[in-house]
């Protein structure tokens, strides 16, 4: 139990300053595109214009600060298309941030919400997750150590960030509900953006990545070994035989004719 403690990756908890926040990751991301991709320069102009519309100057830092690390583990055209794509597109690259910056929230959606939909049972309930927070504890003390008011700040930011995704749908209910599992409407464009970066985190939206041994398989071997041993031999086979058959025919009719030239000669001198 120590070991395994000791080598798993410390769960970053800082994502309670910010949620999921679509607009103002979007807002962050058009700075960074007109700033010539400068990550410096973009932290200077969000925090001078206070383009997150901040109450505070410590509050806009915080923000700033939370999602920009987010947005750094986006690629170019992810980055891209948060800034200018549709809501929905949006919603989807901002939680695909938080999936790769923040691993507590990539792993309560395999384990957790991916579990309910295969077994068909997409009610999600308080039992849940409890049941995957004492899991979670077990392998990162850092849980352990917060302060319950914290602990309480992670479980409704982690929540509510589910929520705004489109992942879970429905408000808590009395008899220990939080919720319907759902599959978030993702465009043909976010599923290649996200796939092409790394077919895991199709996971992080409920999906399933795509087989990929399969296809390779069948369009490896059985081109090369049918197209090799029918071309050769039929061009070798069929042209000389019949080159020989039609040269021996063709130079009789030519011996044949010289005769009959000969013979009609001496009939019309007898006729003269």
């Amino acid at each position: 139990m120590t070991s395994s403690a000791t080598s798993a990756r410390r769960y970053c908890l800082s994502f309670t300053a910010a949620g999921l926040k679509p607009e103002l990751a979007a807002v962050i991301a058009g700075i960074y595109l007109e700033a010539a991709a400068n990550w410096a320069l973009t932290k200077a102009t969000v925090l001078e214009c206070n383009a997150l519309q901040a109450r505070s100057a410590n509050t806009g830092k915080r923000l700033e600060l939370e999602l920009r690390q987010r947005l750094q583990c986006l690629t170019g055209p992810q980055l891209q298309l948060l800034a200018r794509g549709t809501s929905d597109e949006r919603n989807a690259m901002a939680w695909l941030a938080v999936l790769k910056r923040i691993e507590i929230a990539a792993d309560l959606t395999r384990e957790v919400l991916m579990g309910k939909l295969s077994s068909l049972d997409p009610v999600l309930r308080r039992s849940d997750m409890a049941a995957f927070y004492e899991d979670c504890e077990r392998d990162h003390p850092e849980l352990t150590a917060l302060a319950p008011s914290s602990q309480q700040k992670v479980r409704s930011a982690l929540l509510q960030m589910l929520r705004d995704a489109g992942l879970l749908s429905g408000k808590a209910g009395k008899g220990g509900t939080l919720g319907t599992v759902q599959r978030p409407l993702l465009s043909p464009q976010v599923q290649e953006l996200v796939a092409s970066d790394d077919p895991a985190l199709l996971a992080g939206f409920l999906l399933h990545a795509p087989a990929k041994p399969a296809k390779s398989r069948k369009s490896s071997n059985p081109p090369e070994t049918e197209s090799k041993p029918v071309a050769k031999p039929a061009v070798r086979s069929s042209a000389k035989p019949k080159a020989k058959a039609a040269s021996k025919p063709a130079a009789k009719p030519k011996a044949a004719a010289k005769p009959a030239a000969k013979k009609a000669a001496p009939a019309q001198r007898a006729k003269a």
